[in-house]
């Protein structure tokens, strides 16, 4: 772990781009940035973990203004190197409780990083931080993966994602605790390396009571970004909601 930075150091940061070159295709990107633009409207726009800009530059680029807030400095640094990217406003912390001024019409977290915070103390935090900095009628959206438990045969804690003859990956579970951990492991030459990042996983219907804490009302819930219905199938969802507007 890079001192500082979390799990996303110097290490990460270098190469998360490439790494993750899929999710940065204008085919991953363009519907997220659609629906971010619609539900923000004519004011600003949070996003929790907003890394190397991903969907921040490309929402600012229609004119949204955009605010992040990120714990690592080396992935906000690849966000400020790229072209527009001196323009968006950045506060380095924890983004569960981090507080910056101004309200905003939309606060955002995309690509599984509620589970980036690990305890169910930290995600209901962050629900609360996202609310407090809404304005009324604003809402807070969130894409995050479904636990994929029905992969797990009785007794196995381990899914695969990947396995060549020089990178494998895979995640473990414990359904005791919700506590997920991806791990990498890299063979290159004559050495090798791995790495760990632990997560906490979290079901549809606790997240909408985390939201009932902050005083949130679930708006809409999707498989995906272009409005597909949510079903026991959905592997993943886009949930939206809205804070009251009075």
């Amino acid at each position: 772990m890079d001192n500082g930075d979390g799990y996303f150091g110097e290490g990460v940061a270098a190469t998360y781009d490439q790494s993750s070159a899929e999710m940065f295709d204008s085919s991953a990107v363009l519907p997220v940035v659609e629906v971010l633009a619609e539900l923000a409207g004519d004011g600003r726009a949070l996003e929790l973990g907003i890394g190397t800009g991903r969907i921040a530059l490309p929402l600012a680029a229609r004119g949204v203004p955009v605010h992040g807030i990120d714990l690592s400095r080396a992935m906000t640094a690849r966000l400020r190197a790229k072209p527009g990217g001196d323009a968006i406003g950045v506060t380095i912390g924890d983004f569960a409780t981090t507080r910056v001024d101004g309200a905003f019409s939309v606060a955002y977290l995309v690509f599984n990083t509620i589970n980036n915070l690990t305890t169910q103390d930290a995600q209901v935090d962050c629900f609360r931080n996202a609310a407090a900095h809404l304005s009324p009628g604003g809402c807070f959206v969130v894409e995050v993966g479904v636990p994929a438990l029905r992969r797990l045969p009785p007794g196995q804690r381990i899914v695969p994602m990947y396995a060549t003859p020089t990178h494998w990956a895979f995640d473990t579970y414990d359904t005791a605790t919700q506590e997920l951990s991806s791990n990498y492991v890299e063979v290159t030459g004559d050495r090798s390396s791995y790495r760990s990042i632990p997560f906490r996983y979290v079901w549809p219907s606790e997240l909408d009571l985390m939201a009932r804490l902050a005083g949130l009302r679930l708006r809409s819930r999707w498989s995906d970004w272009t409005g597909e219905p949510f079903t026991h199938e959905s592997e993943q969802h886009v949930s939206v909601w809205e804070k009251p507007a009075g």
